[in-house]
Parts: C-alpha cells; structure tokens; sequence
C-alpha cells in the first residue's frame, strides 16, 4: 500500500508540468506566447521616489518621516517602561520560582526554534541570492538596456534586511515571554488580595507593552529602509525584509501552535485519566502546558502580529509603486500611509491610559467585575479615536492629492472600514466564543445528555456559524471600500487615471485599517497566555500548603488571604483571556487575506505588463488558472490535517510519559527532570512537524510558480478564501469548546464530573483547532504569496532565459520535493505502538 502510494504522488508530481508543457505547446497563438514575454522586471524594478520632492504643511516628506523615528522610539519607551513597573511588582518567592521555571523552559524552546529558523532561511537565502544575484531584470535608466542580476554588495544588503526581519520576529517574541514570564506570577500573587481589579490590570499592561513595543520596533524598521537605504533597490531590500518577517513568524507560529497544543491535550487528558484537578502539581506535563502557553499564545501571536504589521505595508508599498504612475502621487501616498501608521500608535497607547483612568475609579475598590467589560471598551475606545484621527490627519496630509481636493475623506472612509472591522469582528466572535455566549451554552448543555459526541458536534455547529456571519461582516466592509473606490478614486481624468485597479488598493487599505489599532488588538490576545498561565503558577507553587502561609503575607505584605476566592477570580479572569485570545485570531487572519489581496495583484501587474497583456488568461476560460484554484483548497486541508497530525502524535507521546512516570502518591510536585522531559517531547514533535510543513509549502510555492503563472495566481487566490474560512470556522469552534469547559469548571463548579469530562474531551479536540491549524494559516498564506511574488518572477525569467522545457524540468523536481514531504507530514508522523 505504501509502495503504490509513492507511485501516485511520484506520478502526480511528475505529470502535472508534462501536462502544461503540453498545454503551452499547444497555445501557438500570440497570446500562448505573451505568457512569457510580459515579464518587466518586477519587484526588481521596484524603485522608490523622493520623499522630499513633496511638501506636507510646509513640510518635505522625508523631514515629516523623520520625525516618525521618534515617536518610535516613544512608544519603545511605553512598553519598556511598562514592562520595568511588571518587573518591580511584589511576588511572593514560591511563585517566582514557577514562573523563572517557566521562562527558562521556554528559553530553550526559543533558542532551539532560533537555530531552526536559521537552518530554513538557507533554503530562502539560496534562491534570493540565485533571483536577485542573477536573474533579476532591470531597466538600465540611461540605456533602456535590460541588466541581469545586481551586484554582489545589494544582494548581501537585501539578504541582510531578510535576517533582520527574522531577528525582528524573533527578537519580539523573545520579549513576548518575558514580559508574560513576569506578569503570570505577578498576577496570581495580587489574585491572593481577593480583589479583581489587579488581576485584569497586570495582564493587559504585559499586553500593551508587548503591543506597543511591538509595532514600534517594526515601523521603526520599515521608516529605516524607506529613508536610509538608496531608492533604487529600497524595494527589494522591502521585500527581503517581508519575506524575512514571515519566515519567523511561520515557524514560530506553526511550531509553537504544535508545541502548545501537545502540552496542552498532555496536561488535560490526566483530569480525566487520574481525575486530579487543574494544573496540578504533582503532573509532569503543567510545566510543559506553561511554557506552551508562551510558545504558542505569546510566541506565535507576537512574531505573527509583527510579521502581519509589516507584509501588508509591503503590499501597499508594492502597489503604489507599481500601479501608480505619477511619481508625485506616489510620493503623497506612501508618506501618508506611513504618517498614518505613526498616528495609530499614539492612538493606541493615549486610548489605553483613557481606558485604564476609567477602569480603574470604576473596579478599583470594586469586590466583583466583570473581566470582559474594560477590554471591549478598550478596544471600541481605540477604533473611535483611530477613525478620528484617520479623518483629521488625511485632511492635513493630503487634502488635495491627485488633483482631487475630495480624496482626503474617500481613502479616510475606505481605513475606516477596516478599523471598525477591528472592533465588529471581536464583538461577531464573541457571540460564538465567550462565556456569555448561547452558543458556548448551546455546548453545554448538549454535554448534559450526549456527553463529548454532542459536545464536539455543537462546537462544530458554532463554528460554522460564526464563518458564515463574519464572512458576511468582512464581505460588506469590503464592499463598502469597493463601492468608495469606485467613485473616485481612480482620479478626477478618465483619461489619465490616478493608479489602475483602485478597487485593489481600497481592499489593501482595508486591511491597513485592521491594523490602525495594532497595539490594543496584540494586547488582548497577549491578555489570554498571562491569565491562564497565572492560574497554572498558582496551583504549582502550592502555597496553600506552605507553613504558616496565611502569617507570612500578612506580616510581609499586609493582607488577609482567601485561597478559594483567588482561584475563582484567577479561573473566571481566564475565561476573560480564552475570549479574547479568540477574537484576535480573525482579525489576523483577515488582514492575512485582504493583504494577500492586494499583494496577489502586485504578482498580477507584473505579469500582464498593467494589465495591457493576456488579461483573459485571469479566467476560469483557461483552464490551469481553474486548476489552480482547485489545488489550492487541497493544499490548505492537507495543512489543516498535516498540523494537526503532529500534535495528535506528539500528545500521545506526551500522555504515555506522563501516565508512566506521574507520582500521586509519593510527591507534591513533579521533578524537574520529568518536567523538561515532556518539553522534550513537546520541542522534538513541533520540529518535526514543521520541517515538513515548511519544506512541503516552501517546494510547493517554487514547483506551482514554475509550472504555469496563471495556475499559480489561481493557487494563490485560492489559498487567502479556502484559508479565511477554514481558519476562522477552527479557531471560534475551538473557543466555544475551550470557554464551554470553564463554564462548568467556574460557574457550574462540577469538575470530576461527567459533564466536566465530556468538555475536557471536546476541548481536546478544539486545541489544535483554535492554537494550531487556524492561526498558522495566517503566516503561511501571507509567506506563500510573498515569496511567490519572488518565486513567478524566478520561473518567468528563467522561462524566458533558458525555455519552458527548463521551468518544467524544475517545477517537476520541486513538486516531487513538496510531494515527499507532504507524505512525510502523515506517514513519517503516524503513531507506532511501542515507539
């Protein structure tokens, strides 16, 4: 059997590209050919205007960006300094202890994926320095002459901004678990005051440091390139940055949504097995769970939000320059975008010192809140401000771009779209994932009954649902930018329009809204891995069992403590996190499609010389442009399955070790040593998994870019809408189970019950739904179409240089690579009894 299945994926890899080679020798028409001959240069010939040559009130571009460099540095200083007052909170040592155990663990966690993401940039390196080092066509401005290749020192600079993008990735992530690592046990510790408002105020400034920290780095990186490094290969050195930034974040978030998830199923399934209770001591793999919480809820959001921030500038910076004719015009763009870019952080970090004003005179002496409440009027606060800001600023900016004194407040309502649509989509997610939420107590109460069965089909239900209303949400405010662009925006003289395709700038600048409040949207998702570790750091320091606990806090610290009533404020507060953990994920995956959108067209502009050329070939009329789109829903549910293979592995892996070396009887916590083993298992696993997804994706992209252009934009189309709702119906099914447990574990108080049981088991399933599979589908749509923009230009040029028989030859070897590694992804990771 496995024999004949090599066969097939050797003779589907082979036969694709003999079936396009036959289909290109039978286009003997002149439009056959143009396939071919529209190339133009592409991301090569990306140069950038003159910022100066443009004043804004009184101001020249670059001067105005400048000054972007400083408030930068401003907000660095906001989460710096957030994060020294975390430092400096009161702990009590057992908790410390807990969580400097964690932050190690996850140390080498990080170091280890450090060296990991080196080894997978070699494979992106080699065919950057081959493309930009050798193929690259360039226009010789004095000539016209067409030049092969640039020189060897901007090679090595291009490839030098790819590794700061990944050290950019990396380097925030980093910061994501330590700031986490400090709030987790500061959180547990003011949790023992019996008062609410400290528990929800830790976690959310570790968020805002890591938010504004985070978004501060990366547009003080993309202001960087854009005034310091020569215009005429500023481009290339942005697309080197992106494709750097998204290999990060897709190893981090695939391999830490992988990692977490084995913890997680580890550490749960004992409830059940042993019947203990949550995050008990004495289980080996809560350590594990802890440091999964960073690798896969603080790690993975931090380098994927970065990455996000950056991909999508990117693609807005690679549209204006290529679907944009007047360099005058290109210029007001692109500083507008960045000024706006500038604006939101400020408005970000004044909407959160407002927010906390409030929250803090309404809970502060407050015995009961509700932990949902100051979030959702943060994050509604900050779209208000954003929009505001959007519209003054623009009118400042450019109230006269174009010729079109009207532009102004049509662009500003298209940013708005998507900035409401960072408020809208939170509050969609919420009615399917929170603990308020019917359909979570739909989950419920079908487990009264029908036990985990019932309980895993009502996730499914929710999860259905909540793709179909936030498809529809996203939908009509891309409409609504649609119908903006259509009126306008496309300049005042039909004759000499302002840019080509307005509709697909206006759906880029949609997703530039989802991103307006960058900071508050990566602060609530870091809300979630700080309360849940929180309450994990409780239970494992065991200090209900310390001598003379209650005595020693109350001489050294001043207060009373009630250990009950703190493990209830830290669970209810958890289920807080578990929400708005969710409602991150679609914005992100959001922005991941409506930015593929419009770096898709950047791939589209290139290939049809402006559209002038084989426009019709953009048709389901040509059939590898229909295969493509087929093969593209393929390969996002072989990812789906392939993600989720490796924690199913891995997890019983880590179950078999942890019910083989679990002492309840004889210890009060778990060694150490029995600790880092299931990390072990945890790190070998998520490797394992994501060098095969990575290799399987990485000769993918290459193999469908070599094989037909057309085919290939139809994959890459494919992947953004297969993806948008495959990620978001796992990851809100995912979250009514995870929320659907905690309300019978705080609310209904039944843990070791059956109900309790039935709902561990369907928020088993719902981990690699909502931690792996769906949130990983973000970097790997954004990498897969960003270096397929590399990846098209490199088969065309070498189509055009050398032949359609070698752009063949190679698509083939590249597919049977991606072929043998999608094979691996299941059968190199089966479980085998006795491994």
């Amino acid at each position: 059997m496995i024999v004949n299945l090599r066969i097939l994926f050797l003779l589907v890899a082979l036969t694709m590209p003999l079936a396009f080679t036959a289909t290109a020798h039978a286009q003997t028409t002149p439009e056959g050919a143009a396939v071919q001959t529209a190339h133009r240069g592409g991301e090569a010939n990306l140069v950038l205007p003159d910022l100066s040559t443009e004043t804004f009130q009184g101001i020249n571009g670059r001067t105005l960006l400048m000054g972007g460099l400083l408030v930068c540095l401003l907000g660095l200083g906001f989460g710096m300094t957030i994060f020294m007052r975390l430092k400096n909170m009161p702990v009590h040592r057992s908790m410390l202890e807990v969580s400097e155990l964690i932050y190690e663990t996850c140390k080498t966690y990080l170091i280890t994926q450090g060296k990991f993401i080196l080894l997978l940039e070699v494979f992106i390196g080699v065919i950057m320095v081959f493309y930009f080092g050798r193929l690259a066509t360039t226009i010789d401005p004095v000539t016209g002459a067409e030049v092969h290749g640039f020189p060897a020192f901007t090679v090595a600079v291009i490839l030098l901004f790819s590794l700061i993008g990944i050290a950019g990735s990396y380097g925030v992530a980093w910061f994501g678990i330590r700031v986490n690592t400090f709030a987790n046990s500061r959180a547990a510790f003011a949790g023992l005051k019996g008062m609410p408002y400290p528990i929800y105020a830790i976690p959310l400034q570790a968020g805002m440091s890591i938010g504004m920290l985070l978004i501060s780095v990366e547009l003080f990186m993309m202001l960087c390139i854009l005034l310091f490094i020569p215009r005429d290969y500023a481009g290339s050195c942005f697309i080197g940055f992106a494709i750097g930034e998204s290999l990060g974040a897709a190893a981090l978030r695939i391999a830490g949504g992988i990692f977490t998830k084995i913890a997680d199923i580890g550490a749960d399934l004992m409830k059940i097995v042993f019947n203990i209770k949550e995050d008990d001591a004495r289980n080996p793999g809560v350590i594990a769970d802890c440091t999964g919480d960073n690798a896969g809820d603080s790690v993975g959001p931090s380098a994927d939000g970065f990455e996000t921030y950056g991909v999508t500038g990117v693609a807005l910076i690679s549209f204006i320059l290529l679907a944009v004719t007047s360099p005058a015009v290109q210029v007001q763009l692109l500083v507008w975008i960045f000024v706006m870019r500038i604006m939101m952080i400020i408005a970000s970090g004044g909407s959160y010192l407002i927010n906390e004003a409030i929250s803090k005179g309404q809970y502060a002496n407050s015995q009961k809140m509700n932990f949902e409440a100051p979030l959702t009027r943060l994050v509604w606060l900050t779209s208000i401000v954003s929009v505001s800001i959007t519209y003054v600023v623009s009118y400042l900016v450019i109230p006269n771009i174009g010729g079109d004194p009207s532009l102004w407040w049509k662009l500003s309502t298209i940013i708005t779209c998507g900035t409401l649509a960072g408020a809208i989509i939170p509050e969609g997610v919420k009615i399917f994932t929170s603990t308020e939420s019917s359909h979570v107590r739909e989950v419920v109460t079908s487990s009264r009954e029908g036990g985990a069965s019932l309980n895993i089909l009502s996730g499914l239900v929710a999860g259905n649902f909540s793709a179909y209303w936030l498809g529809v949400s996203i939908v009509t405010l891309m409409s609504i930018a649609y119908w903006v662009s259509t009126h306008g925006l496309g300049g005042v003289d039909p004759a000499s329009p302002l840019m080509i395709a307005p509709a697909v700038f206006a759906f880029g600048l949609v997703a530039f809204g989802f991103l307006g409040m960058g900071p508050v949207t990566i602060a609530v998702d870091s809300y979630g891995p700080v309360t849940d570790n929180a309450q994990s750091v409780f239970e494992l320091s065991v200090i209900e069992s310390l001598p003379n606990i209650k005595q020693e806090l109350k001489k050294d610290y001043g207060f009373d403590v009630n250990f009950e009533r703190a493990k209830h404020l830290l669970e209810e507060n958890d289920g807080a996190g578990n929400t708005f953990k969710a409602t991150a994920k679609p914005v992100l995956i959001g922005t991941a499609v409506v930015g593929a959108t419009t770096m898709i067209f950047s791939i589209i502009v290139v290939l049809t010389n402006r559209l002038t050329e084989n426009v019709q070939l953009l048709s389901i009329l040509h059939p590898p442009f229909l295969l493509g789109l087929i093969t593209g829903g393929a390969m996002i549910y072989w990812f789906t399955g392939a993600s989720t293979q490796a924690v199913t592995t891995g997890a019983y892996r880590a179950v078999e070790f942890i019910k083989a070396n679990i002492r309840l009887d004889s210890v009060e916590k778990a060694s150490v040593t029995d600790s880092k083993k299931v990390v072990q298992i945890c790190t070998q696993y998520a490797q394992k998994g994501m060098f095969n997804i990575f290799l399987a994706v990485f000769f993918g992209t290459l193999g469908f870019a070599f094989l037909e252009p057309y085919f290939f934009i139809g994959y890459l189309i494919s992947i953004a809408l297969f993806g948008l709702y495959q990620a978001i119906f796992m990851a809100n099914a995912g979250g009514a189970w995870d929320n659907a447990k905690k309300i019978v574990e705080v609310e209904l108080k039944q843990k070791g019950t059956a109900l309790h049981a039935a709902t561990v088991v369907g928020d088993t399933v719902g981990d690699p739904f909502k931690d792996t599979s769906s949130v990983a589908l973000n970097p790997v749509i954004k990498f897969t179409t960003l270096f397929g923009l590399l990846a098209v230009e490199l088969g065309v040029q070498l189509a055009r240089d050398y032949g359609m028989a070698m752009s063949h030859i190679l698509s083939a070897a590249f597919l049977l690579g991606s072929a043998f590694f999608v094979y691996r992804s299941f059968y190199g990771m089966r479980i085998r009894s006795g491994g």
